[in-house]
């Protein structure tokens, strides 16, 4: 056994969404936002849940620096509420909304916390919805506006830009599977989306150079590795669809790539692309490809493929049956450590950055207040050493953003799971520390071993 230790220049972070932890949904000027709409429609949250107050961050989020400032965190990851700063998605800037980013940025820098903004963390303008959203070429185009406006206001500042997070749960999730605002079941309406939200992200990056130039700029994916439940033709094939539809899809583009061809002939024959790939325009993909300074990976869990239509299939070798989180995910670092190679070693980014890695566990505090979350440190453990197996191989991986920093709302899910390393009471506001952010404090401060085989 050895200690484990990360580059001198490692960064240790948390990371948020402006929707899932701000509340004042309408106040200040903010316009409405895809979120707000769908949420407040019956039966779209589990719960009837909103993020209308969240854990009203909004007003506290002084109160919460104090809390990353407790935990020694380095860096933190948030994310900017388009229609906070734009109500109708392009055109008149609302101040107030401006300046509360502006003075969250401030108060980060006075903390000695790096600040990585996300701009796009899926709270599109509802009026940007309204004239066809993601899967209107326009959206791109009101995307790389906004890009400009909030690197004018913050790049003196600002030195990471992320332009998306997770473009498949924006596209795939939203507009395909429905789950997600604005909650359509549209195939090509959602590979059109797909596009437009690459297309917006490769107009944005010299739009956001141009006024940070010092900043690094890119892109954060979330990637599900995929592996066949045995050696079978029909496994292999499910397993072939599976990581195009979710991850090749989006990387592939991003490094010069093109839509995969295999995936392409797929979506036609399906008749998912009635007309073919007529959403891309000459240049686009050239566009897509604007080179970037990081890559940013979010990971969660792996997929097992079985091709359950197959009558003739093997019997599965690979079964899913690790240990689950409370979002049914099963906990597997082993997915992180091999997600991480194939990134290096196929796209070769610059640089990576884990910008979500985290678990839902529900534990509470005790009669005495205290939060003893182990299965979180477990988990937080074990994929940290998965990381740093990474690092010894040459991955250029550079920080590692938790997620969350606290419980908040979980989208489809309401307030039913819980992945903060600080417990939220929803109806007090209190915040608590959990045994997992006293020891992710240590494991900052290095006052704690991240032990290895």
């Amino acid at each position: 056994m050895s200690q484990l230790t990360f580059p001198a220049n490692f960064l240790w972070g948390t990371a948020t969404a402006s929707y899932q932890i701000e509340g004042a949904w309408n106040e200040d000027g903010k316009g409405e936002s895809i979120w707000d709409r769908f949420s407040h429609t019956p039966g779209k949250v589990l719960n009837g849940d909103t993020g209308d107050v969240a854990c009203d961050h909004y007003h506290r989020w002084p109160q919460d620096i104090a809390l990353m400032q407790e935990l020694g965190l380095q860096a933190y990851r948030f994310s900017i509420s388009w229609p906070r700063v734009q109500p109708q998605g392009r055109g008149r800037v609302n101040q107030p909304g401006l300046d509360f980013y502006s003075r969250l940025v401030d108060s980060l820098l006075a903390a000695n916390i790096t600040p990585f903004v996300t701009l796009y963390h899926w709270d599109l303008p509802q009026a940007l919805q309204d004239e066809g959203g993601w899967p209107a070429r326009a959206t791109a185009e009101a995307f790389a506006e906004y890009a400009g406006v909030m690197a004018q206001a913050l790049g003196d500042r600002v030195k990471h830009w992320i332009t998306h997070n997770e473009p498949w749960c924006a596209s795939l999730l939203s507009y395909q599977i429905g789950e997600h605002a604005p909650g359509w079941q549209d195939w090509p309406a959602a590979l059109a989306a797909a596009h437009h939200l690459l297309l917006s992200h490769g107009w944005a990056v010299p739009v956001i150079r141009q006024h940070s130039p010092a900043a690094e700029v890119g892109i954060t994916l979330n990637f599900t590795p995929a592996y066949p439940a045995s050696s079978s033709q029909a496994d292999l094939t499910a397993t072939r669809q599976f990581d195009g539809y979710f991850n090749r899809w989006f990387v592939d583009p991003l490094y010069g790539r093109h839509y995969p061809a295999d995936m392409v002939a797929d979506y036609q024959k399906a008749g998912y692309l009635p007309q073919g790939l007529n959403f891309v325009c000459s240049g686009d993909m050239d566009v897509i490809a604007a080179p970037t300074d990081f890559l940013g990976v979010n990971y969660y869990t792996r997929t097992v493929c079985r091709d359950e239509q197959a009558e003739d299939n093997l019997p599965a070798t690979l079964m899913a049956d690790l240990p689950r989180t409370e979002m049914d995910w099963e906990v597997f670092p082993q997915g992180l450590y091999e997600l991480l190679n194939r990134l290096h070693f196929h796209y070769g980014p610059r640089k990576m950055y884990v910008t979500e890695n985290g678990v839902s566990y529900s534990d509470g505090p005790d009669g005495a207040g205290r939060v003893a979350d182990e299965r979180r440190v477990a988990y937080l453990q074990a994929h940290f050493a998965a990381a740093h197996r990474a690092v010894q191989n040459g991955v250029p991986l550079a920080g590692y953003f938790v997620w969350s920093l606290m419980d908040n709302f979980e989208w489809a899910k309401g307030y039913s799971q819980r992945f903060g390393l600080v417990h939220v009471d929803y109806q007090t506001q209190t915040r608590t520390l959990k045994d997992s952010a006293l020891w992710y404090r240590d494991v900052i401060r290095g006052s704690v071993n991240i032990w290895g085989a």
